[in-house]
């Protein structure tokens, strides 16, 4: 699993606080604690800056650079301070987060990311928002993005989908969409694009205490399905072992067998079933849960683990 490390971002009171004060030695740290983790690349999520882009962007670059080689994903609306982040980029190939299909960022962001190089990911919404259903997020992909960036001569190899994990609070119909969407997009194109998505929004608005586990539970029905990169905390400890468990096909403990047993049965195109787990464990009991609110099988409410 490829994680690309969200922890700087602008909703992070600490975040703020330090780019307010340019503290340089937060946001290296910050990087460097990241890569340590597990990070491959390091999310930049600043905002769009529109007042002092100019500024901030190549100073961040400057610094996160000075103490990590990983790829810099540069995660902004602001397609000005996109090119100021990358002029300043000198080692890793960098990430640019994010086009969509609608008609202005996609003539605009794709030819950014040819002229300096990058990666680019695109987002499955165009104008009229994003779609619920898996297969016209897909369309979206193969039928809007693909051809304008074969139009461009744009380098298919440095294309990355994001078909958009909303929040299961609010938007629970969308949480099993995505999941066949990646499902769907590992066979629209050949070869496959990348697929990444932004895994902690599955949780968003969510109880803190709840964030965790549906992301873990979440994780393991995508990565059934090849989910291959995502934007996420590379300091969450037990998602890491999640990823280890699977990658490896670990079942040498109850859980790892149970995180397992959902990502076996979302691969073949099955739900996870009661049988799967020991429901006189609580552990266990919860994992349970969280898969029929992810999939939509039984009504979301904040105090769901305790009904």
């Amino acid at each position: 699993m490829y994680i690309i490390g969200e922890n700087i971002h602008i909703i992070s009171e600490k975040v703020k606080e330090a780019l307010a004060n340019r503290d340089a030695e937060f946001f290296m740290d910050l990087a460097v604690r990241q890569v340590e983790a597990g990070a491959k690349a390091i999310d930049i999520n600043l905002g769009p800056r529109k007042k002092d882009y100019a500024e901030v962007f190549p100073w961040i670059v400057q610094a996160l650079e000075s103490v990590v080689d990983v790829p810099l994903c540069i995660d902004t609306t602001n397609v000005e301070a996109m090119e100021a982040a990358l002029q300043k980029i000198t080692k890793a190939q960098p990430i640019l987060n994010s086009t969509s299909a609608e008609p202005e960022r996609l003539e605009k962001i794709p030819l950014l990311a040819k002229k300096y190089g990058a990666k680019m990911i695109a987002l499955t919404m165009g104008s009229s928002g994003i779609p619920v259903e898996a297969d016209a997020r897909v369309e979206i992909a193969v039928g809007t993005i693909i051809p304008h960036l074969m139009e461009i001569d744009f380098p298919m190899e440095n294309l990355i989908i994001d078909p958009l994990v909303l929040t299961t609070s609010g938007c629970q119909q969308y949480c099993p969409q995505l999941i066949e969407a990646v499902r769907m997009l590992k066979y629209a194109w050949d070869p496959p694009p990348m697929v990444s998505v932004g895994l902690s929004n599955v949780s968003n608005a969510v109880p803190t205490e709840n964030r965790p586990l549906i992301n873990r539970v979440y994780l393991a029905m995508l990565m059934g399905v090849g989910l291959e990169m995502m934007i996420a905390n590379p300091f969450d400890q037990k998602q890491n072992e999640v990823i280890r468990w699977i990658e490896s096909r670990d079942t040498s403990t109850p859980l790892a067998r149970v995180y397992n047993k959902i990502a076996e049965r979302i691969q073949e195109g099955e739900e996870p079933q009661p049988e799967d787990f020991d429901m006189n464990d609580p552990e266990q009991l919860a994992i349970w849960k969280t898969t029929q609110i992810l999939l939509n099988k039984v009504i979301y409410a904040d105090a769901y683990l305790t009904n």
